[in-house]
């Protein structure tokens, strides 16, 4: 199956919301209304966040009526939450009968200052039921593969947060692999940050990939939002046991075609790689990922594995490292002049944490310990 030949699972062809101003205009044109009126709509929904079409003023009557009878907005709120003690929030959202998909708000106040535009906070987004790439430590892989989002699902996880507002960046890092559905992720990346929409700078969204070549070229000509490989282990055939996709999409195809580019201060490579105790946090690991990504401007970020159990309840094989071990291979990375972060885990008690979302319980019903779950 090649990419974007996947199901897209939910129906909502008729939804106004998540359409681009060239859909909208093909959509005014297929109704006869005057053009301009696809800029309107585009308004209504992106900077005025209009809920129903009738709200849309500036329309004629009679145009609010015949998008009516053929449209709707397409907007959905969140099912359930659950609350982390550390502030992350993870919702669920339908996409259509008995398929669902989480979020992920992280909050990030700024103790320092007392002004809250200063505090950041940051949405991670899904992008698929599930996921195939197969990466053998992630707990979305389990959960296998059930369909591509619309943008208008996309999108949804950002319009339909009640902290929508607060948001100061946006990661597509949530269930499934981005560039594997790559068609909507490219139209929600427009809707975005055009100016006829959300208007947001490229520099505040953030598309992670396990290594997609051909989605990496075309993200990388159209777009200049940042993006973050997932690279995990320095070794191709080490890697390979762990992403799958190595033997299709070689981690060092994936970097020179990264040098291949003209970067600039506008645009961040990152390189993301989860710590995995005795099988890639040695000294000699950190080495081979120095000459690895040497020639690249690039920046690491290490992560603690979050543990969990699979679908069928199982507990995972391995083990995270310990801290001071992360500590050492950060230091020995930073020392070779690549800047490399531990990233903070957050939201581990409701498994809203890297690596974590899956949705096996639609229903939270037990509510754990030091958790809060909220029906919406």
């Amino acid at each position: 199956m090649k990419i974007d030949e996947l199901k897209i699972i939910s129906n909502t062809n008729k939804s106004l919301f998540g359409k681009t101003l060239m859909e909208l205009s093909q959509i005014v044109n297929e109704l006869s209304l005057p053009a301009f009126t696809a800029r309107q709509i585009a308004d209504w929904l992106y900077k005025k966040n209009v809920s129903s079409i009738v709200e849309m003023t500036n329309l004629s009557s009679k145009t609010r009526t015949l998008l009516s009878e053929n449209y709707n907005i397409g907007i959905s709120e969140p099912l359930e939450v659950q609350i982390s003690k550390d502030g992350t929030k993870k919702y669920l959202f339908s996409v259509e009968k008995d398929k669902y998909v989480e979020s992920a708000y992280i909050p990030d106040h700024n103790q320092k200052s007392k002004i809250k535009n200063n505090d950041r906070a940051t949405l991670c987004i899904s992008s698929q039921v599930g996921c195939r790439m197969g990466c053998s430590f992630c707990l979305t892989a389990q959960q296998k593969m059930q369909g591509n989002l619309t943008t208008t699902d996309i999108l949804n996880q950002f319009r339909s947060l009640p902290e929508h507002n607060e948001l100061s960046n946006i990661v597509f890092m949530g269930m499934g692999e981005p560039f594997d559905n790559n068609i909507e992720l490219m139209k929600s990346l427009e809707i975005l940050t055009a100016n006829w929409g959300y208007s947001w700078a490229p520099k505040r969204i953030t598309v992670s990939t396990i290594g997609i070549l051909p989605a990496i070229r075309s993200f990388m000509e159209n777009s200049r939002c940042h993006i973050a490989v997932s690279l995990h282990h320095p070794d191709p055939i080490e890697r390979s046991k762990l992403v799958p996709v190595e033997k299709k999409y070689p981690i060092k195809q994936v970097i020179e075609l990264l040098k291949s580019f003209d970067l600039n201060k506008q645009r961040r490579i990152s390189f993301e790689y989860v710590m995995l105790a005795g099988i890639n946090d040695s000294l000699q690991h950190a080495n081979d990922t120095v000459r690895l990504l040497s020639g690249l401007r690039c920046r690491v970020n290490l992560i603690g594995y979050h543990a969990g159990r699979d679908t069928m309840h199982r507990v995972s094989t391995f083990k995270p490292s310990t801290d001071q071990v992360m500590q050492q291979f950060a230091d020995a990375l930073n020392r070779k002049g690549i800047i490399t972060t531990i990233r903070r885990s957050r939201g581990m008690d409701i498994e809203a944490a890297c690596g974590m979302l899956s949705t096996k319980k639609i229903k939270y019903n037990n509510v754990k310990s030091g958790t809060n779950s909220i029906n919406l």
